[in-house]
């Protein structure tokens, strides 16, 4: 009885075996272009997760990762940057940041992709599209000249109009206070449009015959809008949220580093920029490492407990 249920067994494993060589025989060309991508993500993302052992050694650059000794405890770089005196400055500059851009940033492209839904016009909707589209495809390098240029105190836009109509000018680079308005307002003016587009394609995937069927019922359009537009597209909503969610520690170093300066530090200063200055400046690559590692740890369980309360509340989740 034995015998033959592993004889059966091995003979389910070798059809098994021959109907996947069959498939990758017959679609050889698609597993060849995935080489490519494996191939990118095996050098560019997994293989540089080696140096994630540097926040548990006391790192010497004669030495070498590999000779490098652990650091004793294992948790010193971790506890040094608790017991730094600028973490609660970074982690509070980090989550403030984060959220300003989650809350306002999040919601409008939805509104802007519900409004051109309802535009009828083609060529006043294209328009509308091509204008909000073009500064994502900006450079944080531009972006960053850009605002610089109009909030000039000499020869800024903003304060010349504003000494035209009767008031002050200044240079709000250097104003604490207007950080994170110019940080976060610029963002959600080169994103909007970028970021909407996926609401309006899965907008044009609602049956119109929901829209048809409302309106023989004497539904008006804002009627329609929230009860089927919206519930049409919530379960995208759910998933770029906690897409989003994942990333809350993560305020985009180049543009903070680059509106960055002495006057603003005490709002500007992230926990990416502290690493770049631990990192980079000062030299201490474990210290540097082990904030880096704080920082992705955070974000993944955010995701994690974003996700299950989704999965819970909405039944809506990656996985």
């Amino acid at each position: 009885m034995k015998s033959g249920t592993g004889v059966q067994a091995k003979s389910g494993s070798s059809i098994r075996k021959f109907i996947y060589a069959k498939r990758i025989n017959r679609n050889w060309q698609l597993y060849l272009m995935m080489i490519p991508v494996l191939a990118f993500f095996a050098v560019f993302c997994y293989t540089p997760m080696y140096g994630i052992t540097l926040a548990f050694k006391d790192y010497k650059v004669l030495k070498g990762i590999m000779a490098s000794p652990w650091a004793n405890p294992w948790y010193k770089y971790f506890l040094q940057f608790f017991q730094s005196p600028y973490f609660t400055r970074v982690l509070g500059n980090t989550i403030i940041l984060s959220l300003e851009c989650l809350l306002l940033g999040f919601p409008l492209p939805i509104l802007l992709a519900l409004s051109l839904n309802e535009v009828h016009s083609i060529r006043y909707k294209k328009f509308v599209q091509n204008v909000t589209y073009a500064p994502h495809f900006l450079s944080v390098l531009v972006l960053v000249g850009v605002i610089k240029a109009f909030t000039n105190s000499d020869y800024g836009i903003v304060n010349t109009v504003i000494r035209k109509l009767g008031g002050e000018g200044y240079n709000w680079m250097q104003k604490a206070s207007m950080f994170r308005p110019l940080y976060v307002g610029s963002g959600i003016w080169q994103n909007i449009g970028w970021d909407s587009i996926i609401y309006i394609a899965a907008l044009a995937g609602i049956d119109p015959g929901l829209h048809e069927a409302a309106m023989i019922d004497g539904a008006n359009r804002w009627q329609r809008i929230w009860h089927i537009n919206l519930p049409g597209i919530m379960s995208t909503m759910v998933i770029l949220l906690i897409l989003n969610s994942g990333h809350i520690m993560n305020v985009g170093f180049e543009k903070v580093y680059l509106m960055q300066n002495d006057l603003n530090l005490s709002v500007s200063d992230v926990i990416a920029t502290y690493s770049y200055r631990i990192g980079i400046e000062s030299a201490q690559y474990s210290l540097s490492t082990a904030i880096s590692l704080f920082n992705s740890l955070i974000n993944c369980a955010l995701l994690l407990l974003v996700n299950t309360c989704s999965r819970k509340l909405s039944e809506t989740s990656l996985w």
